[in-house]
């Protein structure tokens, strides 16, 4: 993956191969902007209405045209929002707002419409707060204009409507803002996340990369079970059922191994045995072994599925729990499958046309645990679990046990994935090989 060059495609793959990792993150950021929206919750809008009384001059559309503004009321908006009066005011609410800048920012004022009214709006953590800032800003201002003694200043004025507080914004409104945003930041992050991720990911995920990594081709591959549970084990093999495409790959794969007589009178004379390895670190491979057993006594194929002595025991323990307890069938399925659990098998008494051993290995210091030798040793790996280093120590210590490996199987195949891990193998150069010629000369005299 770290050699791959990275596409709109290719991302949209990593992303979601790694979707659990980025659902993770994005429903984190969810999270967060909810709990900051609890805790920065909206701002609650006040406002105060002031009539100016003994005003000369009226406008009659200031909408029309804004340079006809009453120059007397703009004067008025201009001393409503000045610094004396909010200095007066800030005595009053001390507990809310502590500077004039800061109670700047809090009040707007403006004039309504074409009467000879002041619209003095304050904003608050509460109701409370915005009501107590606007009517304080109201009363400073009455208080400053009628008391000043300066014409340019000096009017009547009134408070006629105290403050009424309204919501800026409702709060499931405010929390789906705020809730929104985080999920989209964490998306953003966890995008980032999943890609650094994958360009140090050395998994294989194509079957090409897997094949190449032993030089062995894939000879099936299909999605498999992951069973947590002796019973959902025995359901597996009692109700397991390939679709088309998949039980098509099933029956050449048998045909491969050499299972081709299915009659139970050839049982004997034409035993197949092939043992599926696969890494601790890879549950769901560990459900390709059962899934061959279960498919081939679907078939009519005298099976015997084997849990042999494992180098990991908890990865196989409800596995084998479901074979040591034996066959409850409850179709015809289990009259051709038999389910056997021991460290020391004697395949040469096995009664079947073809048996499946189990065998699971540590992909840091793989070791086979010993048991028969059965005539031929797939390797099971999922796609995106396991490295070409794991997969190279599994097929050397198979391979230092006498366990050459035949093929892979590949389970939960990437749905991107176009390859085919089929490995051509080239004939062997033939050499001319050189020959002596007699009666030819091989000097000259002079």
């Amino acid at each position: 993956m770290s050699q791959q060059n990275l596409d709109l495609r290719t991302s949209m793959m990593i992303i979601r191969r790694r979707m659990r990792l980025f659902g993770g993150i994005a429903a984190l950021g969810l999270l967060v902007g909810t709990a900051l929206g609890v805790l920065t919750p909206p701002l609650v809008s006040s406002t105060t209405l002031v009539v100016v009384a003994g005003n000369p001059q009226t406008i009659t559309n200031p909408a029309a045209d804004p340079t006809t503004v009453d120059t007397s009321l703009a004067t008025q908006v201009v001393i409503a929002d000045s610094a004396p009066v909010f200095a007066a005011a800030l005595p009053h609410i001390s507990s809310v707002v502590t500077s004039v800048e800061a109670l700047n920012s809090r009040v707007s004022v403006a004039a309504v419409g074409t009467s000879d009214f002041l619209s003095i709006s304050a904003t608050g953590k509460t109701v409370g707060q915005a009501s107590d800032i606007a009517n304080a800003v109201a009363n400073s201002y009455v208080a400053y204009v009628t008391k000043s003694t300066n014409p340019a200043v000096h009017v009547v004025a009134k408070v006629v409507e105290p403050a009424a507080a309204q919501p800026e914004h409702k709060l499931p409104e405010h929390l789906a803002i705020f809730g929104v945003l985080g999920a989209l930041a964490g998306a953003i992050i966890g995008f980032v996340v999943c890609l650094g991720r994958s360009r140090s990911d050395r998994r294989l995920i194509h079957r090409d990369d897997i094949a190449n990594s032993i030089m062995e081709p894939v000879l099936a591959s299909l999605p498999v079970a992951h069973p947590t549970d002796p019973l959902a084990w025995a359901r597996l093999l009692e109700e397991y059922e390939p679709d088309g495409v998949h039980a098509y790959g099933l029956s050449r794969l048998l045909r491969q191994l050499g299972v081709t007589d299915y009659s139970p009178a050839a049982e004997r004379a034409n035993a197949v045995s092939t043992t599926v390895l696969s890494l601790a670190s890879d549950p769901g491979a560990l459900a390709l072994g059962p899934q061959l057993a279960a498919f081939a006594a679907s078939h009519g194929i005298p099976t015997a599925l084997i849990i042999g002595p494992q180098q990991d025991s908890n990865v196989t323990a409800a596995l084998r729990t479901t074979c040591a307890v034996g066959n409850q069938p409850t179709s015809g399925r289990g009259n051709a499958l038999e389910l056997m659990a021991a460290d020391h098998v004697d395949l040469g008494q096995v009664h079947a046309a073809f048996a499946v051993m189990v065998m699971v290995v540590d992909g840091r210091e793989p070791r086979i645990p010993g048991g028969p030798r059965t005539s031929t040793t797939l390797l099971g790996v999922s796609a995106g679990k396991a490295t070409a280093e794991e997969l190279a120590r599994a097929a050397t210590a198979a391979a230092a046990d006498r366990r050459e490996i035949l093929g892979i199987l590949v389970a939960n195949p990437d749905t991107s994935d176009q390859t085919t891990g089929r490995i051509v193998r080239l004939p062997p150069i033939q050499r001319a090989l050189p020959t002596r010629v007699n009666g030819l000369a091989t000097e000259t005299r002079r």
